[in-house]
């Protein structure tokens, strides 16, 4: 009976509790960053200071500081894939057209080029049409930064607009070897990767206003160079793009797992040489 009799109950210890000089510069992450996502600081924090967080005890670190706040602008789901997926870089990309509005100009069509498999942007180009001739441009940019001949060619998946079924454009693809591939139609959902990625370049640029096409390619190409270099991406493993792309991303995820290894093996050690003081 005595074992039933309710005793005091002790402090409730856990052995891989987050210190709190993890918990500052997690703080101090968000501050000094604050256009990374809690996912993203967790990364960034795993890559930059080789020490192991997860993305659910960064959000409830920023959570309890109130730190956490909803955007200024609309966030949209992904859309579903192409259904035969790629496994190599180049094996296919995917284009589209989006449109941007500029003050006193009109409007202007963004031509852009997507790896689909490291979702890499390999072109883009502002233009004050969709044509045939536009969508040349891009692809043969795409070519030369990819390093690609007719042999080693890739498949080009886009929608049905005029300019990607004219018969200019087949001759053209076909001279670079590259297989045109297009989406059924009225499923923009096939392309959903470029249209994703249209999607989240809309909700940055289209903060700003802009009063020249110039201004507005400024902001396209700062928002390209950190989407593909600096951007966490969730749907490849929070890793950049540039790192799938250039073959860096094994080699990341292997040291992610020796920090995330190291980073609790301490915690673990931490909390026993404090368990035996207090024993002692």
């Amino acid at each position: 009976m005595a074992a039933l009799d309710p005793g005091q109950k002790g402090e409730r210890r856990i052995w891989n509790k987050i210190p709190e000089e993890e918990k500052n510069n997690v703080v101090k992450t968000a501050l000094d960053k604050p256009e990374l996502s809690s996912r993203e600081i967790a990364c960034f924090i795993i890559d930059a200071h080789k020490r192991f967080i997860s993305e659910s005890s960064v959000y409830r670190i920023l959570k309890e500081k109130g730190l956490i706040a909803m955007p200024a602008f609309n966030l949209t789901s992904a859309s579903d894939s192409f259904k035969d997926k790629t496994t190599r870089v180049n094996e296919m990309w995917q284009t589209d057209f989006t449109y941007f509005k500029v003050i006193g100009w009109g409007w202007y069509y963004l031509s852009t080029v997507i790896d689909d498999y490291s979702r890499f942007i390999l072109s883009w180009d502002l233009c004050s049409s969709m044509s045939a001739p536009d969508v040349k441009l891009s692809v043969d940019k795409a070519m030369i930064f990819a390093g690609l001949s007719k042999k080693n060619a890739p498949r080009l998946l886009s929608d049905n607009g005029p300019c990607y079924i004219s018969s200019d454009l087949k001759e053209f693809l076909k001279v670079k070897g590259i297989d045109p591939i297009h989406g059924r139609p009225c499923h923009p959902q096939t392309q959903g990767k470029i249209e994703r990625y249209h999607r989240t370049l809309k909700n940055v640029i289209r903060l700003d206003n802009y009063y020249s096409p110039e201004e507005l390619e400024r902001a396209i190409e700062k928002f390209v160079y950190y989407y593909n270099y600096e951007r966490y991406h969730e749907s490849i493993n929070n890793l950049k793009p540039s790192d799938v792309y250039f073959g860096k991303a094994w080699k990341i995820l292997k040291q992610r797992e020796k920090t995330k290894t190291e980073t609790l093996k301490l915690r673990k050690k931490v909390y026993l040489e404090s368990k035996l003081l207090l024993t002692a």
